[in-house]
Parts: C-alpha cells; sequence; structure tokens
C-alpha cells in the first residue's frame, strides 16, 4: 500500500525543510508524496517546502482540520500518514505503518517524547503509551486508511482546535486504533515560552471544555487567553 504524507503548516519555515529532508531520506517507495498544506505563511515556508521536495497546497482557510482535509482529498496514497511540521517521527516510520496495516490497525499513532530533559515533560510523555483520550493529540503523529479517512467524512473544519481528539473520538467506535511502541520527537517550544503548569491548566481547561461540547472557537480563545504564543510561530 501506498503513503501520502500531510503536513499542515503556518510559518513553519524554520522547520519544514529538515522535516521533509528527514523524511525522504526514511523512506522507500512506497511513500508517494509529501504535500504540505500552507495556510499562507509569510516566512516562505512554501519555498522552503518546494526546494525540499515537497508538492506545496495553499488552504483559504488557516485551520489544521480544513488543511489536513484538503491534502487528503489531493493525497494518492492508500495510507494518510498526517504529520504537524515540528514532530519527527521514528526513522523505521514507513516499516512501522506497513506492519501495523497488515495487522489489522487500519489507522495508529505513536507516543511521543519533547525535544527537552525537563523531568516533567519526561512525565508527560510518558502517559501517552496509554490509550485514555487525554492522552491523545496531534503531536503522535496519525495514519489512517484514506478509505476510512473518507468514510468517517474527514476532519470536522468546525473544530479550529482539538480536532484531532474529535476524529479519533468518533473513529475508535468503529475501528481499531494501534498506539504504536516507538516515539515521535516533539518540539517543546510551547512549554519554552510558558511554565509547565501553565499548559497543564490550558490543556486540562480546554479538554473539559471539548468533553462538555462547547463549541470550537471558543475552546480556541480560551486557549489564546491561557497560554503566551510570543516566539511561537504556529
Amino acid at each position: 500500500m501506498t503513503i501520502s504524507i500531510i503536513i499542515p503548516t503556518l510559518n513553519e519555515a524554520e522547520n519544514i525543510g529538515k522535516l521533509i529532508h528527514f523524511l525522504k531520506q526514511n523512506s522507500d517507495n512506497t511513500l508517494v508524496e509529501i504535500i504540505v498544506v500552507d495556510a499562507h505563511s509569510v516566512d516562505n515556508t512554501e519555498g522552503v517546502a518546494r526546494r525540499a521536495g515537497a508538492r506545496v497546497i495553499q488552504s483559504a482557510k488557516r485551520s489544521r482540520a480544513a488543511q489536513m482535509n484538503l491534502g487528503a482529498e489531493e493525497a494518492q496514497g492508500d495510507i494518510l500518514y498526517f504529520i504537524h511540521a515540528d514532530c519527527f517521527p521514528p526513522e523505521t516510520y514507513i516499516i512501522d505503518i506497513q506492519r501495523f496495516i497488515q495487522d489489522g490497525f487500519p489507522m495508529g499513532c505513536y507516543r511521543y517524547r519533547f525535544d527537552s530533559d525537563k523531568f516533567m515533560l519526561k512525565i508527560n510523555a510518558f502517559f501517552t503509551r496509554f490509550g485514555f483520550m487525554w492522552c491523545r493529540g496531534g503531536d503522535e503523529t496519525f495514519y489512517i486508511k484514506k478509505s476510512i479517512f473518507e468514510a468517517m467524512g474527514g476532519y470536522d473544519d468546525n473544530y479550529v482546535i482539538m480536532e484531532e481528539y474529535d476524529f479519533i473520538r468518533r473513529a475508535r467506535q468503529k475501528y481499531a486504533i494501534k498506539l504504536m511502541p516507538s516515539e515521535a520527537l516533539v518540539s517543546a517550544r510551547k512549554y519554552e515560552t510558558n511554565s509547565w503548569f501553565r499548559v497543564q491548566v490550558a490543556n486540562f481547561t480546554v479538554f473539559r471544555m471539548f468533553a462538555k461540547g462547547e463549541a470550537p472557537e471558543q475552546m480556541a480563545l480560551t486557549y489564546k487567553r491561557l497560554l503566551n504564543f510570543k516566539g511561537i510561530k504556529n
């Protein structure tokens, strides 16, 4: 089965080239394309991504859900693999996805660890090995058969935040999800401009709002109010 990688971006020129080179270096002929779906970045994300060998699509809507849906519509592969621009999967990602698809898991994600030695972030990462909903999120990266993604209607564009949680909540009612034993490497940049406690409060608050069914726009506003995003480009 062939694989299409989809990366939503907004002002990720600093990261996107390194990620694309890494993905290509550790791929084989089952990887048919890397699609970067950009939201009209102003820092030459598009140029960097094209030079690195990715196909770039511009999204009219600045929303990860909308961007990833657009990438999925354009994708040619049998399997969609969604990755954030500041996340690096294991070098074995192609083999891992093929293996677990063959084992009967049509979708799955990695555990993750941060690019930081801070003890509290190691605790956060430890819990990503468990199947609880509050342990999930886009930082783990996410693969899924395209046929199932389409049958599920893709990501809900109404979710301008928590789109991965909404999708997994719906999909896991019908399909098995594999928590792969290896780890993706995730940027700790959010914690560099906020304390660990501040991020945890923001995450907990928004997750409770999500569980209660509150409006995605209100969740996004609350998240931005609780955190300092200075220096974080996306």
